[in-house]
């Protein structure tokens, strides 16, 4: 994209291809006068926050560029480190923008956390402060999956269709029939029905008995709660606010999947936006199982002939022998390159039956037309029967673009998965052709370009494609001196992590490390694996390390996470101790905002690269290698770097934190992927001295400990 402005550029700017938009001459698009500029919308923003805002490097910059990209512009890939303020970055000008109902703003993010935080803290404040400056309140809502909230039908009229779900309520005194006890009472005091608005834990199988999906529900005019249903408000809400907040896999399921689930809106701001092409993946693909076909029997049995119910059984039963084969003695999944014998027969027994199912039902539920309770279990029922049936179809019909494997599972039945090799042709042409979008993160560039990442979204390189495809990648810095604040440490001196793990050398670093820091650590481990690994290594180590430093080892908790536990309470224990030590894997090198005395350290075990088992990486690979690439660096490099910035991120939240981030993977310092994966990190400084940070970590935390 070119413009006669092109000489006057700021640093930190990465066109995309050399495209010209062309003016559009619809109404929804005409610019009509600002009510405010940008810059004078986004001062009354910051001093809005009673005292919390200020002046942020890089956050003006971002929101009028934001609104270039919502006013037509092209398309923009903005990366703000943190600490940039790129929440009201965006919403500043999504609000000026979004002045009329076809000129509405969808935000989406990918984690629950930020949704909240949007909804609950950043848009109320900013509708305090916008309101005089533009004469008007601006609008917002928050807008989920059906299934987040509480079908008052279900939970009114039981759940006979489900014997499973219809025992949680049946027995009170167990754990899971005390939840729905107490799910019952928060009935009646909620506004909104959602699961996140829950004021306690709620096991998936208790909410599952109250919720709906889309395919199973009547329709609020079919309905006897119709008029009260929480999903129906939550979209009503959502028509009227200028300013919509969803997450990725809605976003997806309307855009790629052509589902209708959001209000008509003209553009598109994707936040955590790293995470979209994982995210959009997860939500277009499908899963298969013996059990699933069964529970389908189940909430049908009663509303269609023995005969046919015998039949599905039959199917589900062939499904799950058929599955249990192929994963009898693996432990990893098992990619399938085509669907043939007694399999293919199993699943087109399951889609042939299914059918059947289907449209006696569809009979049944004519005639019962005028009995709400019959027509909500039978449409509940063929909601399920026919996700069985569309799923059994697509992978009768798999083809080459299409990845399928079996998950063997974790002491389940194993699943047969459906994935497609590639969202970024759907993501092209249902996202970037249809709407303005402006995707934001801490981390787009990879390598120090924006390309990888614009090329997993489908945007064009080349400046081939149509002007709808013209984008701009710009990084608007951060207002941390990396270089001042923060040490990459590589430990070179350990050998490269194998198949069998760390190494023992490995964990001597890692002891030393946190010796010297005193505590004041987050590990970050790629695998449950070495997690346990580590916890049992500074068992026998860390005391000695902390002797030394004449701390006494009980003054250093050490805390694991463990599959299942809070996230969120592992982090709040570990901040309020800062000493303290937590070891973790994957869903900590994400989100984790901790900043302060109690994070002085980041370990990183190893380069996060994806397992190269993985059926859709493997496919990957393989079709990049088929088209003249090498897979290794095409797909599991960027996916690494992604991740790998992700973890690093963790150590430096404010401008007053200090410390190191220590790699215990020589092949960051030595490999030859390794300058484009340190060019993908923060500019800290750069060593491979272990004394130098050692004795950095020390001083640091004798600094902090007065």
């Amino acid at each position: 994209m070119s413009t006669p402005d092109d000489a006057d550029e700021p640093s930190g700017v990465e066109r995309g291809p050399t495209v010209t938009r062309p003016k559009k001459s619809s109404s929804a698009n005409k610019k009509s006068a600002p009510e405010a500029s940008v810059a004078e919308a986004l001062a009354a923003a910051v001093g809005g926050l009673d005292g919390e805002g200020e002046d942020r490097p890089g956050q003006l910059q971002m929101a009028e560029a934001v609104a270039s990209a919502l006013g037509g512009s092209g398309h923009l890939l903005v990366q703000a480190g943190t600490g940039t303020g790129k929440s009201l970055a965006y919403l500043v000008p999504a609000i000026l923008h979004a002045t009329s109902p076809e000129r509405r703003v969808v935000v989406a993010t990918a984690t629950l956390a930020l949704q909240h935080q949007l909804v609950s803290r950043d848009l109320p404040r900013l509708a305090d402060a916008l309101e005089p400056v533009l004469g008007r309140r601006p609008t917002y809502a928050v807008l989920k999956g059906r299934h987040n909230y509480l079908c008052l039908d279900r939970l009114h009229r039981g759940v006979p269709d489900d014997s499973d779900d219809d025992a949680l309520f049946a027995a009170p005194t167990t754990v899971l029939g005390k939840q729905a006890k107490e799910l019952r009472e928060w009935s009646d005091d909620t506004e909104t029905g959602d699961r996140d608005d829950l004021p306690f834990a709620v096991d998936g199988r208790v909410w599952r008995a109250v919720s709906v999906n889309g395919r199973e529900c009547v329709g609020a005019a079919k309905c006897s709660y119709g008029q009260e249903c929480f999903a129906e408000a939550a979209r009503a809400k959502a028509v009227q606010s200028q300013v919509v907040i969803t997450n990725h896999a809605m976003l997806a399921i309307h855009t790629l999947d052509n589902v209708p689930v959001l209000p008509e809106h003209d553009a598109v701001v994707i936040d955590e936006g790293h995470e979209l092409v994982d995210r959009a993946t997860a939500a277009v693909s499908s899963e298969l199982s013996g059990p699933l076909v069964e529970r389908a029997v189940q909430r049908s049995r009663r509303l269609i002939e023995a005969d046919l119910a015998d039949r599905l059984d039959f199917a589900a039963e062939a499904l799950g022998i058929e599955l249990a084969l192929r994963a009898e003695g693996s432990t990893s999944s098992i990619r399938l390159e085509e669907i043939t014998g007694s399999l293919l027969l199993a699943l087109a027994s399951v889609r042939d039956t299914t059918h059947a199912a289907i449209t006696a039902l569809n009979g049944a539920m004519s005639s019962a037309k005028d009995d709400p309770e019959a027509l909500a279990t039978s449409t509940r029922a063929r909601g399920l029967l026919t996700e069985i049936h569309d799923v059994a179809g697509a992978l009768l019909e798999m083809d080459d673009e299409d990845v399928v494997w079996i998950d063997t599972g974790d002491r389940r039945a194993p699943v047969l998965k459906l994935a497609p090799l590639s969202v970024a042709g759907l993501l092209r042409t249902q996202l970037f052709d249809t709407s303005r979008v402006v995707v934001t993160s801490a981390t787009l560039q990879l390598g120090g370009s924006f390309e990888p990442v614009a090329r997993s979204f489908g945007l064009p390189l080349d400046g081939t494609s149509s002007a709808e495809g013209a984008w701009t990648g710009l990084d608007v810095g951060s207002p941390f001196d990396h270089a001042r604040q923060g040490i990459l440490y590589v430990a070179t001196r350990v050998p490269p992590p194998g198949r069998g793990g760390t190494d023992d050398a490995a964990m001597e670093e890692l002891a030393d490390l946190i010796g010297a820091a005193g505590g004041r650590t987050l590990a970050l481990f790629s695998s449950w694996r070495g997690v346990e690994k580590a916890e049992e290594a500074l068992g026998e180590l860390l005391p000695d390390r902390l002797l030394d430093r004449k701390i006494v080892p009980l003054d250093v908790p050490v805390y694991v996470q463990r599959r299942g536990d809070s996230v969120a309470d592992l982090v709040s224990r570990f901040s309020a101790h800062p000493r303290s030590v937590l070891l973790g894997t994957l869903s900590l090198w994400q989100g984790v905002d901790v900043p302060g005395e109690a994070c002085h350290l980041v370990v990183i075990d190893r380069i996060p690269f994806p397992r190269p088992d993985d059926p859709l990486v493997a496919a990957r690979s393989r079709f990049a290698e088929e088209h003249g690439s090498n897979g290794f660096t095409a797909v599991s490099v960027p996916r690494a770097a992604l991740l790998l910035a992700q973890g690093v991120g963790r150590l430096i939240r404010t401008s007053s934190d200090r410390g190191v981030v220590a790699v215990l993977d020589p092949r960051l310092a030595t490999s030859g992927y390794g300058p484009y994966l340190r060019k993908s990190l923060p500019p800290f400084w750069f060593t491979t001295d272990g004394a130098l940070v050692r004795q950095s970590l020390t001083r640091l935390d004798e600094l902090a400990s007065g």
